[in-house]
């Protein structure tokens, strides 16, 4: 049994169960290597600054997660002047189930992606296995033709985890779909929170220097 089982199976109840999963999901997050969020937070600025794209990808919960990047760090940054140019592959249900009827479903990233991607831009793979053979696809294309790539994975990271110039990686168990998940909109939410107050600070900096 991973640990989510075991605390279900020790529980006398939602509150017990709740205070285990609480208590087992603030170890997972205190696991996280901080020096993977810094370095991701620069890809993402130095993407910003080249006007470089970034796109998301996922599936089920994690394409949830994808689009819920893209609506964190591109809307929410509030930077307008200097966006950061973000994407989620995951959100146009017609391209999607169009190449997944006619491709297959192990094509849905890799097709959009040769429409799109462009060597200076940035891939970020978000899944808890890692093993997704869209993703894989994906992974090994984005290489190819010199792309930056991150993985946010769990578990042991599988394929993504390997094949990807770095990444997040969240310290679950395998089949600990929740904590992982959970994690992963952590980070979306805490790298969201930076980039939101580095852009206020920069716009404010640049006012002072015209001001002055």
């Amino acid at each position: 049994m991973n640990n989510v089982d075991q605390i279900f199976a020790s529980s006398k109840g939602v509150g017990d169960f709740a205070a285990g999963y609480l208590g087992y999901l603030s170890q997972v997050l205190n696991s996280i290597d901080i020096s993977e969020i810094e370095q991701f937070v620069a890809t993402l600025l130095d993407a910003r600054e080249r006007g470089a794209n970034i796109f998301f990808i996922g599936n089920g919960g994690s394409a949830s997660t994808a689009s819920h990047f893209v609506n964190d760090i591109g809307v929410g940054s509030r930077s307008w002047d200097k966006p950061f140019c973000v994407m989620s592959l995951t959100d146009n249900s017609s391209v999607v189930t169009a190449i997944g009827n006619d491709r297959g479903y192990e094509n849905i990233f890799v097709e959009q992606l040769r429409l799109y991607l462009k060597a200076e831009d940035v891939v970020v793979l978000i899944s808890a296995s890692g093993n997704s053979p869209n993703l894989v696809k994906a992974v090994d294309y984005a290489n190819d033709i010199g792309a930056i790539t991150v993985g946010l994975t769990s578990f042991d990271g599988g394929v993504v985890r390997e094949r990807s110039r770095f990444g997040i990686h969240v310290p679950a168990e395998k089949g600990e779909y929740g904590p992982a998940e959970d994690a992963h909109l952590v980070i979306d939410h805490l790298v969201s929170a930076y980039l939101m107050h580095h852009v206020r600070l920069e716009k404010l900096e640049n006012e002072r220097k015209q001001s002055g």
